[in-house]
This record gives structure tokens, sequence and C-alpha cells, in this order.
């Protein structure tokens, strides 16, 4: 019993150790990574979300929470929590974005740029070391599946091939997508 207990203690520490090595996402405001593009040019990648937005605090707890997608979201692009409706302005590209009243919210000028107007939440939006649009991505991801699509963009497989050319190298950290097709 003792030695199983111990054991139960040294996968645990283990397991912990492993998950802090990955760390959780290193978020920032719009604002430092534009800051930090100045000195590294990386990616950066927008979980554009609402206060109000449930699936956006669902996506938190089991997307972003995830080891190997804080990973390649800290080592791969500068990773950026940007509130649709905060209302502070934004500098960016030579304009200024503001918060736009409407009804009992409204929208900041700068979410709706990036969404292209398409207003859903949650959107993650994936912009190329100069700022330029690679893709927005609307809806709640699992874990597995954003895995996936974060590595085909952080790593520049999209300049190379394509998603479904991607889905049948792709490697999953996962053991329970291990068996799906392309994973």
């Amino acid at each position: 019993m003792k030695r199983y207990f111990i054991g139960l203690l040294l996968v645990g520490f283990a397991g912990s150790a492993w998950s802090q090595e990955a760390g959780p996402v290193k978020w920032m405001s719009f604002e430092q990574a534009l800051e930090k593009s100045k000195t590294e040019k990386r990616k950066i990648f927008i979980d554009v979300y609402t206060d109000w937005c449930g699936w956006c605090k669902v996506m938190d707890k089991n997307t972003f929470s995830e080891a190997s997608v804080a990973k390649v979201l800290n080592e791969k692009f500068y990773p950026v929590k940007f509130d649709a409706e905060q209302t502070g302005d934004v500098q960016f590209d030579g304009r200024t974005f503001k918060f736009i009243p409407q009804g009992n919210n409204g929208v900041h000028e700068l979410a709706a740029a990036l969404l292209n107007n398409q207003l859903s939440y949650p959107t993650v939006v994936f912009l190329d070391e100069d700022f330029k649009m690679i893709q927005p991505l609307a809806g709640y991801q699992k874990a597995p599946e954003f895995h996936r699509i974060i590595q085909f963009i952080g790593e520049d497989h999209f300049k190379k091939m394509k998603w479904s050319e991607f889905q049948t190298v792709y490697k999953s950290p996962y053991p329970e997508a291990a068996n799906g097709p392309g994973r």
C-alpha cells in the first residue's frame, strides 16, 4: 500500500512538472504583441471574446488550458486576448480603433475589422509577422482539433501544403485522437 501511494505521488509530481513546463498561455494585450513584434517577429494569435460569451469561457477552460495547445501558442505566436467590447482606443496600422456603443453593449472597431464584421464569439484570428490576415476561425474548438490548426499555421505548413495533405502527416499529442483519420 505504501509503495502504491508513493508511486501515485511520483506520477502526480511528474505530471505536474510536465504541465508546468508548457505552462499556461502567456496572454498579452494587442499593444504588447505589437511592441514585442518590433524586436522578434512572430505571428499573432488573437482570441476575440466577450465577457458574456459562454463558449468563450468553455474554450478558455477546455482548450487554452491544455498544455500542448499552450506550448504551441506560446512558442509560435504572440497570443492576445481581445475583448470585442473593450472601450479603450487601440492604435494600429496608422489608425485609431474605438469602441462603438450599440444597444446594451457595443463593439470595438478593431474586433469588427479582425472579424470582417462577422461578430461571432469565440472567434480566433491569425495574423502573419507583418500583421496581415492569415485566417479568422469562428466557433468553439476542442483541444485536439485546435492543436492541429495552430500547428498548421504556427509552423507555416499552410504555406507549403493543403490542409487535407497536412492532416495525413499531422501527429497528435492527444492519445484519444490517435485513431481518427489524419491523426
